[in-house]
């Protein structure tokens, strides 16, 4: 151990009076010290594995080598200059972005580079009104969608309860009932400047939406002028076994929004729009002082590139297979949804998912429980065979406690 390390680990069971952060995590449940791949390793050097990957963030696993060396030779070379100038890792990796995005949907487009899925959001949204013009500046979005916790994306997430501590809300935002095309076509009239809906709901317990939805929605978009924008911040880079979640109905976004894992766990995301779309915008309109550094574009190079190599959709999609056919020989799994790597595992009525998760911390499986009944897997695509079957195994012991427990 070098002596930062050392150093390191002697601060993490340092006593301290007050904890360090604002408290709106809760209080961390374990401390985290190394990763590798889909394992890591806590300050008392228990191994998990990782099966939640930062929130489908840690696409290509932890501490990758290819990233991790891209990133540090950039840290020698260029981290950051203002965009009143360019760098040559981030004209790359918005070409590379684009080139992905043209072809899932048969467009050339534009992009702004962020530092989270909220702000890829937050520029959707204000491209989307000053596309609508004045008096047209309504976005809407589904009952249980998750698209951020800026005011305004907050505003756009359909969950009514996380509204409430913060009302009043900016106005401008309606939602519908997920899933129902009647109800977004009732809602979608002339004051709406786009609808923005996510290919599969994440925070919303992975619930996929049909390809009669978006293409039903994509039919709307048309007839009455309005942007689709897709929020593939935790669907997009091959996590659904292809590049974007969209591609699956063979539907094609005016505006697309993107974050998580195109860094690997550097911080970075964008926002995409046609050339037609992206065109409204004008010197002024957007900006940020972190868009496309140096360091972060470097991270998004390696990450396609690597991904590319691996051929991670196709690896994402025979993987995810193999979960789902382990999961439905466990006994207390009533099913399993989703597409590739992102999957909600539906669980046995009477069995609580908060249980579950806790058991299978203690177990050394990292999950979380997006829904009362369901347990979101999001593991690296980099995944092994070993570490699915080693993983299933402690759902099914986890699932044969929680059904004893609760048959008493």
């Amino acid at each position: 151990m070098t002596s930062g390390a050392a150093d390191s680990h002697a601060f993490a069971h340092a006593p301290m009076a007050n904890c360090p952060f604002m408290p709106v995590f809760g209080p961390p449940a374990i401390m985290f010290e190394r990763g590798r791949g889909t394992e890591l390793w806590d300050s008392n050097g228990k191994r998990y594995l990782d099966f939640l990957a930062g929130i489908a963030v840690v696409s290509l696993g932890h501490a990758n080598p290819v990233v991790a060396e891209a990133v540090a030779d950039q840290l020698d070379r260029l981290l950051h200059v203002s965009n009143f100038f360019a760098t040559p890792v981030a004209t790359e990796a918005a070409v590379k972005v684009n080139g992905l995005l043209a072809d899932a949907t048969g467009h050339a487009g534009q992009l702004f580079f962020t530092n989270s899925g909220a702000e890829s959001n937050e520029c959707a949204i204000k491209l989307a009104r000053k596309h609508g013009g004045r008096g047209r500046h309504t976005v809407v979005s589904a009952l249980g969608s998750f698209h951020g916790r800026t005011l305004a994306t907050l505003a756009a997430t359909g969950q009514p309860a996380k509204h409430e501590p913060f009302a009043p809300m900016p106005e401008g935002f309606r939602h519908v009932a997920w899933g129902d095309l009647d109800a977004m076509r009732a809602a979608v009239d002339g004051s709406v400047a786009a609808v923005l809906i996510e290919s599969i709901q994440g925070e919303g317990g992975v619930n996929p939406a049909t390809d009669q939805y978006l293409q039903g929605i994509r039919a709307l978009c048309d007839e009455t002028g309005a942007l689709m924008m897709v929020d593939e911040i935790q669907t997009g880079f091959a996590r659904t076994g292809r590049w974007f979640g969209f591609e699956h109905s063979g539907v094609s976004p005016d505006v697309v929004t993107l974050a998580k894992a195109m860094g690997n766990g550097m911080p970075v995301g964008a926002c995409w729009a046609r050339v037609d779309v992206a065109a409204v915008f004008e010197p002024g309109d957007h900006g940020s002082t972190y868009s496309g550094t140096a360091i972060a574009t470097a991270a998004v190079n390696a990450v396609i590139d690597e991904m590319q190599r691996i051929d991670a959709p196709a690896v994402a999609a025979r993987q995810g297979q193999r979960i789902v056919s382990l999961l439905h020989d466990v006994q207390a799994v009533v099913d399993v949804r989703g597409r590739g790597l992102m999957l909600g595992v539906e669980l046995a009525p009477g069995i609580d998912a908060r249980v579950v998760y806790a058991d299978l911390l203690d177990r050394g499986l990292i999950v979380n429980a997006v829904s009362p009944t369901t347990i979101r897997l999001v593991p690296p695509i980099t995944v092994t065979d070993s570490e699915v079957d080693e993983a299933v195994a402690m759902i099914s012991a986890a699932l044969e406690t929680a059904s004893e427990e609760g048959a008493e």
